[in-house]
């Protein structure tokens, strides 16, 4: 059975959207601040994590902060206002999506089900290992090695590097990245994929890159290049 874990230290969303994710024959569980919620998360393993900024004790960011220390469960945020620096903040911490209060159950309802069909198994996706240089992946492990070393990625950053992957040395817009890696259904615009490039570079940073790289090809979008580099 699906699981949701619900953040919000105001009871009356929690419950109303509680009640929606019942509805659909999922186990909702509750939290009501940011030590509730990481305690929740080790203890219940839910599926997805609707966890709102603005918590007593510690904040959503810092709640999303811990939980990426340990896991790439999806994780969408709530904010309270449509405040860019908030969007921003959260994408670049780990979160998978946002919403700005007020919102319907329904808009939520159906950015969970957007998410949950995202990660869920794909017996079309390719799933073999590639190699591209010294870059490793490995989708059937989630895990990524550059010269040997693993590099951690979020679900959303590994995701986006496997699609340039497999159309390394082809240009992608930030329209096409946004509907091959996030769904033609999500809410963002196209800030969220210049700011997990930019999380995915500076991972990157720490390793030495032989053999491709991740370039901008501005006016336009991104591309992986496929090059010869001198050992």
């Amino acid at each position: 059975m699906t699981k949701v874990l619900i953040v919000d230290d105001n009871k009356q969303i929690t419950q109303l959207l509680s009640a929606y994710v019942k509805r659909e024959g999922w186990q909702a569980f509750l939290a009501y601040d940011g030590l509730e919620a990481i305690e929740l998360f080790r203890t219940e393993a839910p599926d997805v994590i609707l966890l709102d900024v603005m918590l007593p004790g510690i904040d959503g960011f810092e709640v999303c902060r811990q939980i990426r220390k340990d896991s790439q469960i999806p994780i969408i945020m709530v904010t309270a206002r449509g405040e860019d620096f908030e969007k921003i903040m959260g994408l670049e911490i780990g979160a998978d999506d946002y919403i700005v209060k007020p919102f319907s159950p329904q808009e939520v309802m159906a950015r969970v089900k957007a998410i949950l069909r995202r990660v869920s198994p794909d017996s079309n996706q390719k799933s073999e290992a590639v190699s591209l240089g010294n870059l490793k992946i490995e989708p059937d492990q989630f895990r990524v090695t550059l010269q040997g070393e693993p590099v951690v990625l979020t679900k959303k950053e590994f995701d986006l590097l496997l699609t340039l992957v497999y159309n390394k040395n082809l240009v992608l817009n930030r329209d096409q990245l946004l509907d091959k890696v996030w769904g033609y259904d999500y809410y963002g615009d196209t800030r969220t994929v210049d700011s997990h490039i930019k999380r995915l570079r500076a991972k990157f940073e720490k390793h030495p890159k032989k053999g491709w790289d991740i370039k901008t090809i501005w006016g336009v979008g991104y591309k992986l290049e496929e090059n010869q580099d001198e050992e």
